[in-house]
């Protein structure tokens, strides 16, 4: 087994599991689906297609919190142009300045054409809505002969440094895992995030068993802390 690991970060992401009428919700991590949807548009799979879909769907899937964002709360309306009436008013709610890693556990051969199928994708990626883009490319590397919680444990910290000050002095960070279990009973909870279809008029998934954990990294690059030239002076006055 081999292993594709991904950055997900941008300004915003929402990743729902569930959708109820006119209020759309998001996880507090990326959604299998989710991912899945954005691997498959940069291979050009289409919606229909539940063909192409299955060796995607089919591999194992595990996220890390390296940076967990703010949750944010957005109204939005819009008009039906061929009635003018107004559609009702629907909450979104978004993720804003979070920064995860993906990893998804199969393959190489398989795990390769999707790392190069991300560097020049068929339909440019977004995190989890089209009106997310990623802050910078998703693919961050392709580990073969390792699993899915070595090749998390093993990726550096992606946090922005803006987030890593607030780590200053700290050699580790404590960073939380949800990931794909290989039993299907017992696990830790379930998500309906493992996709079956992706066409429009019948989207369909199906629940997957979770497994949540924590795992130590290293604080690499976390910036030095600043002093103030005043600082000396002050300590010096009587």
């Amino acid at each position: 087994m081999s292993v594709l690991t991904l950055q997900l970060a941008g300004p915003l992401q929402s990743w729902g599991a569930t959708a109820r009428f006119t209020r759309r919700t998001t996880e507090s991590a990326p959604t299998k689906s989710g991912v899945i949807g954005l691997l498959a548009a940069a291979t050009g799979i289409q919606r229909g297609d539940d063909e192409q879909l299955k060796p995607l769907a089919a591999l194992r899937f595990g996220v890390r919190t390296d940076q967990p964002g703010t949750r944010l709360r957005d109204f939005q309306t819009a008009i039906n142009w061929d009635t003018g009436k107004s559609m009702p008013l629907s909450e979104r709610f978004y993720l804003a300045d979070a920064v995860f890693v993906a990893a998804l556990e199969g393959h190489l051969d398989l795990l390769t054409e999707l790392h190069t199928a991300l560097r020049a994708p068929v339909y440019p990626p977004f995190l989890g809505r089209r009106s997310c883009p990623p802050a910078q490319p998703v693919e961050l590397g392709l580990h073969p002969g390792l699993d899915l919680l070595q090749a998390l444990r093993q990726e550096p910290w992606q946090a922005s440094e803006w987030h890593k000050k607030r780590h200053t002095g700290q050699t580790t960070v404590t960073l939380p895992i949800l990931y794909e279990s290989h039993q299907t009973t017992g696990a830790t909870d379930t998500l309906r995030d493992q996709p079956l279809s992706f066409a429009s008029e019948h989207l369909r998934h199906t629940l997957r068993p979770v497994t949540r954990t924590e795992v130590q990294v290293p604080v690499q690059g976390a910036p030095a802390p600043q002093h103030d030239p005043f600082d000396a002076l002050l300590q010096e006055s009587p």
